[in-house]
C-alpha cells in the first residue's frame, strides 16, 4: 500500500525544520574522524647482496608514494665488513676464511596514517626477498649520527691545528 503524499510532505517539513537548529556541536563539523598518525619512522633494511637491497629498496619507495606515504630521506650507511675465520676441528689452524659485507638502506616516511601503516608494512614484509632483514623504527638522534662516515684524517688535522695554536689571524680576517 502506498503511504498519502500529504504525510510525506509534512515529512520534508519537519525534516527542513531541523536543519535550522540554532546550535550544532562542533564535532559535528569535522567531517572525518581523527586519525592518529605516527611521526618519522624508519625502515631499514640490511642484505649481503648489494643489488637486492637497492631493488628493494626503490620498492619500498615506490610502494609509500602509490600508498599516497610521504617519503622523507632516504641514504644508504657505510659498508660494514667483517673477516670470517674457520678452525679445523680441535686446533687453531685456520681451514678457510671469508669476507662478509653488510649493507644497509634506509628510508624514512613521515606522518603516515595509523590505518594506513599495518598494510603497508604487511606489503613490504609480504615483498621481502630473501637473505634481507627488515627493520621498521622510530627516528632517532642515533641514525642521524651513523648515517655520515667519519672523516679521521679531517679531525687529525684539526687536532694539530690546535696544538700548533689554532688558526692565524689571517684566517680569521678573511672569514
Amino acid at each position: 500500500m502506498r503511504t498519502p503524499i500529504v504525510k510525506l510532505n509534512g515529512f520534508k517539513q519537519v525534516y527542513r525544520s531541523l536543519n535550522h537548529i540554532p546550535f550544532e556541536p562542533d564535532y559535528l563539523d569535522s567531517k572525518e574522524p581523527q586519525i592518529p598518525e605516527y611521526d618519522a619512522l624508519n625502515l631499514q633494511i640490511k642484505s649481503y647482496d648489494f643489488t637486492i637491497l637497492e631493488s628493494f629498496s626503490s620498492y619500498i619507495h615506490k610502494t609509500a608514494e602509490n600508498m599516497e606515504i610521504e617519503v622523507e630521506d632516504c641514504w644508504a650507511s657505510p659498508c660494514k665488513k667483517y673477516n670470517i675465520q674457520t678452525f679445523k676441528p680441535f686446533s687453531t689452524i685456520v681451514d678457510s676464511q671469508y669476507s662478509l659485507n653488510i649493507y644497509e638502506r634506509n628510508v624514512q616516511v613521515v606522518d603516515v596514517k595509523a590505518t594506513t601503516a599495518p598494510i603497508f608494512f604487511s606489503v613490504i614484509q609480504a615483498a621481502l626477498p630473501e637473505g634481507v632483514q627488515l627493520l621498521i623504527k622510530h627516528h632517532e638522534q642515533e641514525d642521524e649520527e651513523t648515517r655520515y662516515v667519519p672523516d679521521f684524517e679531517l679531525r687529525q688535522l684539526r687536532a694539530e691545528l690546535e696544538s700548533l695554536g689554532g688558526p692565524s689571524a689571517q684566517s680569521k680576517k678573511r672569514k
